[in-house]
């Protein structure tokens, strides 16, 4: 053997005798976890998801524990209208012993998802560490927060109040109402039309996400019918002011637009139906809206048989140093508040979004999740006259689809004043376009009670002010539900 072949054959030797090291755990955690994760969080905890392999095994064992997550009526929706029409391994609740694990690694479980097989929770670094390193998290992601831009806070104005006759105040006859002010809102989009026909949402439940409901005891409520109440920020039933976070001026004015009546003042689309409060936002907060109450909240109004989600939200701009959504990721398929609208959808809820107030831009669709879910209505807002809204959000989505979907008033809206008992006022945004279009959705579930969210959807658009030729900026236009109405009604009943 040659001296120059010899430290070659020692060198292949030292390789093969030194131990391969041992195989780096794959980092588990996005890269919005992994970017907020590089800056000291805030109060030295980060609000996370985590996200398991499975629901446990055996799987099957377990299927009968999902149909107990769902009342008899939300699961005769599901059969009625839904795409998912009874459980699915989605509606099994989470392993618990993965939760139990998982909680005894952090600070604080927030919530919990069995539709996303996940939970939210507030961990330190060294704590997110080593839950990548437990066998049954498939991954973590961050919680987005959301900062509202100063003109999505509307501060209504006091109106004089004009005085209702108490006869007025018990008619009951559609062609009587007396809608006061309220009526330009309503007239609108076609809503006393449909009243005339004898359609008040009776019958059709309607879910509220919102910052809470401060002033439930206003008169505009007074013949409101509450199903459930739940605060998803503080974790009890109290969805007013309390003594807890959160302030619920917001919630008071798009529940009083959508179904609220008090005759010569304010009247809503849907003033006789059913209604579930979920209160989703931390307004205390400098980053209050968080989607994790939003997906949490989604699968309880859906298990308790709500027909409608009225969502007056949006998640895209967060305060530093949490990362942003950007309008590439308005793709109806990466935000958690869009992903979980979609399973609802799917299930047979319409899901009705404000498209948002962050304007119009050349480049970009400027929507917030999840109004760019594909099955999501996202409204947008006109004024009085029908012109679009300056600060109303436009489309397309990233993937190209037609947004916002559908318009309605959004400028000098008629709610009723928060802190009050009786006073109203007018307010501005696509917060309040929502909940016009989505007591129109209810009046139309009413004439249609097997209509799919496609199926609402596809009337709608065929009869908005724009149909025959929509674009990004009010969609396909205007909601017209008399026109609505009348595609689904016999033409006898329909005169």
């Amino acid at each position: 053997m040659s001296r120059r072949a010899l430290p070659a054959i020692l060198g292949l030797l030292l390789v093969a005798a030194t131990p391969a090291p041992p195989p780096r755990l794959a980092a588990k955690r996005s890269a919005a976890l992994a970017e907020a994760l590089a800056q000291p969080p805030r109060g030295g905890t980060i609000a996370a998801w985590v996200f398991f392999n499975d629901k446990g095994t055996p799987a099957e064992v377990r299927a009968a524990q999902a149909r107990t997550y769902m009342t008899p009526r939300a699961a005769s929706r599901r059969r009625l209208r839904g795409q998912v029409t009874g459980a699915t391994v989605q509606d099994l609740p989470l392993a618990t012993a993965y939760v139990d694990r998982v909680a005894a690694s952090v600070a604080r479980v927030r919530q919990r998802s069995r539709w996303l097989n996940a939970v939210s929770v507030e961990a330190t670094q060294a704590q997110i560490e080593a839950l990548e390193a437990l066998p049954f998290v498939a991954r973590l992601d961050l919680v987005r927060r959301y900062r509202k831009r100063q003109e999505e806070r509307p501060e209504p104005e006091p109106v004089v109040r004009s005085q209702s006759s108490p006869s007025a105040r018990r008619r009951t006859s559609a062609s009587a109402i007396d809608y006061g002010t309220s009526l330009g809102q309503l007239a609108q989009i076609g809503v006393p039309a449909v009243h005339e026909m004898g359609f008040d949402g009776a019958g059709v439940v309607v879910a509220v996400f919102d910052g809470g409901f401060d002033s439930l005891n206003h008169e505009v409520f007074s013949s409101m019918r509450f199903v459930a109440a739940h605060d998803f920020v503080n974790g009890d039933d109290d969805v007013g002011n309390g003594s807890d976070q959160g302030e619920g001026s917001h919630g008071t004015m798009t529940l009083s637009v959508l179904g609220g009546r008090q005759e010569g003042q304010l009247v809503g689309p849907a003033f006789a139906a059913d209604f579930i409060l979920a209160k989703t936002e931390n307004s205390d907060s400098e980053t209050p809206v968080e989607e994790d109450n939003w997906a949490a909240a989604a699968e309880w109004a859906e298990s308790l048989g709500a027909d409608v989600i009225s969502s007056s939200l949006g998640y895209l701009e967060y305060d530093s140093p949490f990362p942003s959504y950007s309008f590439a990721d308005m793709n109806g398929q990466t935000a958690i508040s869009t992903r979980a609208a979609e399973m609802a959808a799917a299930r047979g809820v319409v899901v009705v979004n404000s498209a948002g107030n962050s304007g119009a831009n050349a480049a970009h669709n400027t929507l917030g999740a999840p109004s760019d879910g594909a099955h999501v209505l996202a409204i947008g807002a006109v004024g009085p006259s029908g012109g679009r809204a300056s600060f109303s959000s436009v489309g397309p989505s990233a993937d190209g689809r037609i947004k916002p979907d559908l318009a309605a008033q959004g400028q000098s809206v008629k709610v009723a004043f928060p802190g009050s008992v009786s006073r109203y006022g007018t307010a501005n945004g696509t917060s309040f376009s929502c909940p016009l279009t989505a007591g129109v959705v209810a009046l139309l579930l009413q004439v249609n009670p097997t209509a799919s969210p496609d199926d609402v959807a596809g009337v709608l658009r065929a009869t908005a002010s724009q149909a025959a030729a929509p674009d990004n900026l009010p969609g396909w236009g205007i909601v017209n539900a008399r026109a609505a109405a009348t595609a689904w009604l016999p033409a006898a009943a329909s005169r």
